[in-house]
């Protein structure tokens, strides 16, 4: 299966590849403040491309059950010097975690390769346009809500059934804009919008998710639903939780994985496919 990313074909074929995060916020919940200043993001990025990340995804604004908007001019400020240091000295791919298409937009110019939208380029409705004009990657992700009320009360009658259609109607929407489907990565949305039982259900089902011949992205790396399943009460006791289902679901034929511990989840990653 390939991926098409700014004229760029990512093979995801044979070798699962991993997509690292890169947080220049302040109040991520894993690892906000780590990384809010350029050097340190840089930094991270040097070291998550040395571990092996075929992807370094790069967000201005935090996510995480309850967090409130940031402005656009704020993202930016945050994320696009970023971008422009990482693309002056990596040939990799990169990609803006943003809802906002002024974000994409600056983003895009500065030298990144994939916009990676948690509302599905649903947020803002200049969105579609600004990824149709280029010929970036494009990851759609599932959420109920917004980040700031998506855990309050989640519903569904069939999460699985909920998140493929979807899908299918994004598919066919952005096909309509001009949009070649070979350019959209699709996301489940692991802890956007979903209780345990949720999330659960969907791991279960993932092969069957995404659009035929499209790829899955699965982002479950240090999310609070694996403190809940294990006794991984700390944030840094979750990477090995992450990476055990980082690895069943690469048995299952998942390519694509965003997370924090590159190296870890790599290293999960080729053991799997070293057995099949």
């Amino acid at each position: 299966m390939i991926w098409k990313t700014n004229g760029r074909n990512l093979d995801l074929s044979a070798q699962a590849q991993v997509m690292g995060i890169l947080n220049t916020t302040p109040d991520s919940f894993s690892d906000g403040g780590k990384f809010d200043a350029p050097a340190a993001a840089l930094g991270h990025a040097r070291q998550m491309i040395s571990e092996g990340a075929a992807i370094i995804d790069i967000g201005g604004e935090s996510t995480r059950p309850g967090a409130l908007a940031v402005s656009a001019e704020q993202e930016i400020r945050r994320t696009a010097a970023t971008i422009r240091a990482i693309r002056s000295e990596w040939d990799g791919l990169i990609s803006i975690d943003t809802t906002k298409s002024s974000v994409a937009r600056e983003a895009l110019a500065a030298g990144a390769d994939i916009v990676n939208d948690v509302s599905g380029l649903t947020a803002d409705p200049e969105m579609a346009a600004v990824c149709a004009a280029s010929d970036c990657g494009i990851v759609i992700m599932h959420m109920q809500g917004t980040p700031a009320d998506m855990q309050d009360t989640p519903t569904y009658s069939d999460v699985t059934e909920d998140v493929r259609r979807f899908f299918v109607d994004r598919l066919a929407y952005l096909t309509t804009l001009g949009i070649d489907p070979t350019r959209l990565c699709f996301d489940p949305g692991i802890g956007f919008g979903k209780t345990l039982e949720h999330n659960l259900a969907l791991l279960q089902q993932l092969p069957t998710l995404a659009p035929s011949g499209r790829p899955l992205l699965l982002g479950v790396s240090r999310k609070s639903f694996l403190a809940k399943i294990t006794a991984a009460a700390e944030l840094h006791e979750r990477d090995a939780p992450t990476a055990a289902l980082t690895a069943l679901a690469r048995s299952r034929g998942i390519m694509l994985h965003r997370v924090h511990d590159v190296k870890g989840n790599l290293a999960a990653l080729r053991a799997t496919e070293a057995l099949s």
